[in-house]
């Protein structure tokens, strides 16, 4: 590559000279495409991972925050791809509600 968009405002190191985008998926079609085809990769995937771990509703929240998500973590702890520094997985494994996490928009 000669030359590199990155949307958001963080610029990291690439082999070619960069100019980061804030909201560039809303301004560029050439950060647009990627960030659309991401997103529909994680979707499937969190289908697949529905599969491999059930209970946990990842087909249907693909791993957002959501009600159904925040009780398997409860109920069932995490699994092997939950990242255990995610905060509401850190509760969870607290025997805390994740969703407490969520409510005070602790998600790092």
């Amino acid at each position: 590559p000669v030359f590199a968009l990155v949307a958001g405002n963080s610029a990291f190191s690439l082999p070619c000279p960069a100019k980061t985008v804030v909201k560039g998926d809303s301004i560029s079609a050439s950060i647009a495409a990627p960030s659309i085809l991401a997103k529909v990769a994680r979707d499937r995937l969190m289908h697949e991972m529905d599969q491999l771990y059930p209970g946990y509703g990842f087909a249907a929240h693909k791993g957002y925050r959501a009600p159904i998500h925040a009780r398997a973590l409860l109920d069932m702890g995490p699994c092997a791809i939950h990242r255990l520094s995610w905060a509401p997985v850190r509760l969870a494994l607290m025997g805390k509600d994740p969703m407490r996490a969520w409510e005070e928009g602790d998600e790092a």
